[in-house]
């Protein structure tokens, strides 16, 4: 980043909010479905009625603990709740019951792809608030969303670009998915980011002033919201002016960021122990026993694929992304001899019916990982070719049925030579003009006629003996 005569730097970190996808609220027994009716998801306890007990749920802790193991975190065995003053109508009790001075996981990380490490200073459980809804000057609040657990991931300030901040927020959202402790939704707000930026003139290691961004729920405002308030800071600097430190908005209708308010410190929250619950404390035992649930991660896995499978690195990526289609794929190619070609009927004809991620994540497919082995094969012992193997998986994830019930035994029993010769006469014969273009140098017309001959042979060909075949008939 240039700006006048000098160079900037970005010194960003993040503050990555995770909704837990249990099934009741971290202090009460409410349910935490999204939607439904303004205020039918609450009771006295998550509204905080004078006279009301909460009770943490243990599945939040568990979830918790999940996500810090699966970030390379500390784990810490001694932990509490503590109360986070503010009033602000999201939380009609005019606090939010939050972990400060001792959460319950640090000092993690998250490796880029450029080998960087963002460091994760805490990992900590806490409620999250209400929902604020503006209408023609009113504000009305929605408690559903109030008391929902929420575990907040708080990066060092390592991140130098936009693009590091976007992978390092794309990493988090697919350990969190893999590990099945939130389905980070962004649309939903079960994943959102406060974004802390500084710019600060390159080589020097004095911070400068940060704003904080509130609330990026969606990639695409993130990194506009960031480009935008880079330049600002910059302008500002460069004309002599100071950055205050504050609270900002992203307006996606102006495309830029806006003053809300001051930004407050720790002190001004009046942090102080919570007096209703009790002290957490978690055993060795317990965190043995969650770490075997942490299934193996994205990054891993990948690599793995590309170690032992020999995939190329842009197929295992696509196929590491989803914990789904990871384990479809890893139970189809057992045994079969080339794990490229299940890969290639998963990433080319699967995913081809799949328009959008949140499809893919859930990877809903007609045929099961057997029925895709049991096809590959066919095709391993040379009983179908590749084009007829592409055909049937068509008509198989079409109506949920084996290859067995659109292969016949002709189809299994393959082409003898002679038949595989009187076909490629056939062609050639009713192919006279693709023929004349073959041996007037135009060398994709052969294509043409290979077509044929798999069309008449309803893919039992072998195409390479076949396209050899073409050859010898058309040159006599």
């Amino acid at each position: 980043m240039v700006m006048g005569m000098k160079q900037y730097e970005l010194v960003c970190g993040l503050e990555t909010h995770v909704e837990l996808s249990t099934k009741t609220k971290i202090f009460c027994s409410c349910t935490t479905e999204f939607g439904g009716e303004p205020n039918t998801h609450c009771c006295p306890v998550c509204i905080g009625l004078p006279g009301t007990l909460p009770k943490l749920n243990r599945t939040v802790v568990d979830y918790a603990i999940m996500a810090g193991l699966a970030t390379h975190c500390e784990i810490s065995h001694i932990s509490k709740m503590d109360r986070k003053n503010y009033v602000y109508p999201d939380l009609p009790k005019a606090y939010q019951i939050s972990q400060y001075d001792m959460p319950l996981c640090k000092n993690g990380y998250i490796e880029l792809s450029n080998g960087r490490k963002i460091r994760i200073t805490r990992i900590h459980i806490e409620e999250d608030a209400g929902k604020l809804v503006h209408q023609r000057g009113n504000v009305f609040v929605d408690y559903n969303r109030g008391g929902v657990p929420l575990i907040e991931i708080v990066s060092e300030p390592d991140i130098r670009s936009i693009d590091e901040a976007k992978e390092y927020l794309e990493q988090l959202q697919m350990i969190m998915r893999y590990i099945d402790v939130s389905d980070c939704k962004m649309q939903e707000g079960s994943l959102r980011c406060d974004v802390n930026i500084s710019v600060r003139p390159k080589g020097t290691e004095t911070l400068g002033t940060r704003t904080e961004i509130k609330n990026m729920n969606s990639f695409t405002h993130m990194t506009k919201a960031m480009d935008y308030e880079i330049n600002r800071q910059i302008d500002l600097l460069e004309s002599g002016e100071e950055v205050i430190q504050e609270t900002r908005r992203y307006n996606e209708e102006d495309d830029c960021t806006e003053s809300m308010r001051g930004k407050e410190d720790a002190n001004d929250y009046r942090y102080f122990r919570e007096p209703d619950l009790v002290t957490i404390n978690v055993s060795e035992e317990e965190i043995a026993r969650l770490k075997a649930r942490v299934p193996e991660l994205p990054r891993e896995k990948m690599q793995r694929y590309i170690s032992e499978l020999g995939l190329p690195e842009a197929d295992a990526l696509q196929l590491s992304k989803y914990r789904r289609i990871a384990e479809f794929f890893e139970e189809a190619c057992d045994g079969v001899k080339n794990p490229k070609v299940v890969a290639n009927c998963i990433i080319g004809q699967m995913f081809s019916r799949m328009d959008t991620d949140a499809a893919k994540e859930s990877f809903e497919v007609a045929i099961t990982p057997k029925q895709l082995k049991e096809l590959v094969l066919l095709l391993d012992a040379g009983k179908i070719r590749s084009n007829l193997m592409k055909s049937t998986l068509e008509k198989m994830l079409d109506t949920g049925k084996s290859a067995d019930a659109f292969l016949t035994e002709s189809d299994l029993a393959g082409l003898d030579d002679n038949a595989l010769r009187e076909a490629c006469a056939k062609a050639v014969a009713d192919n006279p003009a693709a023929v004349a273009d073959f041996q007037n140098g135009k060398e994709k017309a052969l294509k043409a006629i290979l077509g044929a001959v798999m069309k008449a042979t309803r893919g039992r060909a072998d195409a390479v003996k076949a396209e050899q075949i073409l050859i010898q008939l058309i040159q006599k």
